[in-house]
């Protein structure tokens, strides 16, 4: 495995914990209004057949920017934990901003000036998700085993990010006053309660609070994390780095794992774009209970990163990465077919599969495989997929087969919606299985080794 450019340091007590708490606030900024943005945003008056589109699609935009524009910065001219530090400064005013600017279907909110601020917002935090990446890998020994604990207290930050909301979208009025009835009946009554329509909307808005304010202290905390310089491009070598991490997809391991990448994450979007009114309409979950019962997937995926390094060691790149896949097919086949509470609820543990042992095992595959000098744009190249390219084209498709799938009634019949994510999912594990053989040895500081 590849060695850390600090290996007297890396090991350290202390650094563990700031590496721990960057990732923790760092997926609690996500965390805080990404799920729950999807039931908001489409509240705020916006035309559904551009609005809508161009809102959700500023965070694909972001990833675009963060390739050819903001990860070159961290590989080549700034030091990482300072370029980290002035994006969350950014892109948390951005967010906040958000939080000023209500509306609904009468009164809609002033759109162009909140598409800007999600805009600005996601150009300055899309990269970071690399940028923390960069860092956690520059200052671990041995990334493909210690990466996993360091991680999962980003899986750890997300889950913390959402539950308050259980509380926030109560609705009090048809809660007994507290003590009139016993704790257990109030708790019920508690939980089993939800805001519904224009109180809702104004509930949910605190989502960009929370998010704001988390992005301003990463962006306190982030010049106490570990010294990440820059590595200059050396003579003869592509000034821009993301251009010498995508001439690497002529290696045709690395290929293949890019179009798998896309496939898995567009399927992983179409999971955000359908469970939660899904979980509500079919399976019947109280509205205020929809979000943590998506979040027992992030509980889940506590427990697989903290056992990735060994599962790595154990069955190595291309058998975990086909076990990541898989997970979806497995999750959105008993959405399919056995759309019922228990099995709807219980089959959310495979997220913390799909996650780990996926995309947590790409971004550490990317390290061990990818020159030095272009590490982080090579995070940003795959985030393109993951974060961008995947989710942009996964957002028209699943607004096509909502318009198929439409029941007279007014609502959707998911059960071949959810065949698609299905049978795209068990593709991509046949692409890996057949076609995905990276070399045994990880790259060198210049070169990676080709397949």
């Amino acid at each position: 495995m590849a060695s850390a450019d600090v290996p007297s340091a890396g090991m350290s007590r202390g650094i563990r914990i700031q590496l721990s708490v960057m990732m923790f606030l760092q997926f609690f900024i996500w965390g805080a209004w990404f799920e729950l943005g999807f039931d908001y945003i489409p509240t705020l008056g916006f035309n559904p057949d551009w609005q809508l589109p161009l809102v959700f699609g500023a965070f694909q935009v972001g990833a675009l920017v963060a390739l050819f524009f903001s990860t070159q910065f961290a590989d080549r001219t700034f030091a990482a934990e300072k370029f980290l530090g002035v994006s969350h400064l950014i892109g948390g005013l951005a967010i906040l901003g958000l939080f000023f600017l209500p509306g609904n279907k009468e009164n809609p909110a002033p759109f162009w000036p909140f598409f800007g601020l999600m805009l600005v917002h996601s150009v300055f935090y899309v990269p970071t998700i690399s940028i923390t990446n960069s860092i956690a890998f520059a200052n671990l020994r041995n990334p493909s085993q210690e990466f996993g604990p360091v991680r999962v207290w980003g899986t750890i930050g997300w889950i913390a990010a959402s539950w308050p909301f259980i509380f926030i979208l109560v609705d009090w009025s048809r809660v007994a006053a507290f003590g009139s009835v016993g704790v257990v009946e109030w708790l019920g009554q508690a939980l089993g309660t939800s805001l519904e329509g224009a109180a809702a909307s104004a509930a949910q808005r605190y989502i960009f609070l929370v998010a704001g304010a988390s992005s301003l202290l990463l962006a306190a905390f982030s010049p106490t994390l570990p010294h990440t310089p820059p590595k200059p491009a050396a003579a003869g070598e592509d000034s821009l780095a993301w251009l010498k991490a995508a001439k690497l997809l002529k290696n045709p391991f690395v290929a293949v794992l890019f179009l798998v990448t896309f496939i898995d994450a567009a399927v992983h979007q179409s999971f955000f774009y359908w469970t939660a009114g899904f979980l509500k309409t079919e399976v019947g979950i109280p509205a205020n209970w929809v979000t943590p019962v998506m979040k027992i997937g992030q509980l889940a995926e506590i427990v697989t990163m903290l056992f990735l390094g060994a599962v790595l060691k154990t069955f190595g790149w291309r058998w975990t990465m086909i076990v990541g896949v898989l997970g979806h097919a497995v999750r959105f086949g008993v959405f399919a077919f056995a759309p019922e509470v228990v099995p709807a609820i219980a089959v959310n543990v495979v997220h913390g599969v799909c996650y780990a042992f996926f995309f947590a095992t790409v971004y550490i595959f990317v390290d061990e495989y990818f020159p030095k000098d272009v590490r982080s744009s090579a995070q940003g190249l795959f985030n393109v997929l993951i974060l961008g390219v995947g989710p942009f084209l996964a957002n028209f498709a699943c607004g096509r087969l909502a318009t198929q799938y439409t029941l007279p009634s007014g609502g959707l019949n998911y059960t071949p919606i959810f065949e698609y994510s299905l049978g795209a999912s068990v593709i991509g594990a046949v692409l890996l299985a057949a076609f995905f053989h990276p070399p045994k040895a990880p790259a060198g500081d210049d070169q990676p080794v080709k397949g």
